[in-house]
């Protein structure tokens, strides 16, 4: 079986077209299929999705990185999306012929290989982390790029290939976090309220970790997912934004039902869902097929989520099969 893996990295740059154009040139440059570039203008961040051999989205990856060093300077950037560098997070995501083991392994020298080369520090996390706790994205990103001198200084917080002190360069480009993991599901819930507040007391109530209550972390309702919550000015409501890391744990669908549980328990309700970047085919016929086991399952998961909420859910443009003609 061919060995095929996917790479998500996130730029901190979801405003200036020509910069992300210019970015992804540079990774397409490397012979990867770009599957999908999805700005977000509020979070002023964009996601780009590549695939191809490990060799190709490894070098596809160092070339994104470091044109994203060249040209996004971390001191004047503003977005509501936690950040710690132009290239912020860059997973890499086993999809045919090779292990998450093998992919760690990918992780780990990429990381090496973007601080020799281009001097940008980098915290390896997920599957590639060495340390435990820094399996946890959350973990690595903590005090996002304004901490990050502090963090650099302190040889406990320093990132696992970096210098010892903050230099220009840094200062421009800001770290990156680089790991293997499974994939991923990132969706915004968007809710009919401004308040963000609201957003945020549900993300405590679905996500994993929860909250805090007297001293006592108290879990919230699903498992293997991350949320925090927000206000897009760009499109005028709250969101509850949430990454499924085991959709295996916690379907797409159950994710939904249970956010509108916590919504309608605030008074508020969940008025369309919006996939970031690419789904595999799976979570949407298993969504359909929960929701109305007669119907053809793909538009029946895109009419009960709301998909079209924001812009045009097109299966063919969001599908990852369909972009790698696995179908």
């Amino acid at each position: 079986m061919e060995q095929l893996v996917e790479c998500v990295p996130n730029f901190s740059e979801g405003q200036d077209k020509s910069k992300i154009d210019a970015i992804a040139d540079a990774i397409s440059a490397a012979h990867v299929k770009i599957l999908n570039i999805d700005p977000g203008k509020a979070a002023n961040r964009t996601v780009i999705t590549f695939a191809g051999s490990p060799e190709a989205v490894c070098e596809a990856a160092f070339e994104g990185v470091k044109k994203a060093g060249e040209i996004i300077d971390m001191r004047v950037h503003h977005g509501t999306h936690p950040r710690i560098g132009a290239t912020d997070v860059l997973p890499i995501v086993p999809l045919s012929g090779i292990s998450l083991e093998e992919c760690a392994e990918l992780g780990r020298n990429l990381a090496k290989r973007i601080f020799e080369e281009l001097g940008i520090p980098c915290y390896c996390y997920e599957a590639s982390a060495f340390k435990p706790e820094r399996k946890r994205l959350e973990v690595c990103r903590a005090g996002e790029y304004e901490g990050l001198a502090a963090k650099i200084a302190n040889p406990q917080t320093r990132p696992d290939f970096s210098p010892d002190h903050f230099t220009q360069m840094v200062a421009r480009s800001g770290a990156t976090v680089i790991g293997a993991r499974k994939y991923l599901i990132a969706v915004n819930f968007n809710l009919n309220t401004q308040d963000k507040d609201i957003a945020m007391e549900i993300a405590k109530d679905v996500r994993q970790s929860g909250r805090v209550v007297n001293g006592v972390r108290v879990p919230g309702a699903l498992g293997g997912v991350k949320a925090i919550g927000w206000y897009i000015e760009e499109y005028g409501f709250a969101q509850v934004s949430m990454n499924i890391t085991d959709i295996d744990q916690t379907p797409l669908y159950k994710a939904f039902e249970t956010v509108c549980e916590a919504a309608k328990a605030r008074c508020v309700e969940v008025i369309g869902t919006e996939i970031i970047g690419l789904v595999p085919k799976k979570v949407l016929l298993d969504t359909g097929k929960h929701f109305d086991t007669d119907a053809e399952p793909i538009q029946t998961a895109i009419t009960a989520l709301n998909l079209n909420q924001i812009r045009p859910f097109i299966p063919e443009d969001k599908i990852i099969e369909c972009l790698l003609h696995l179908d």
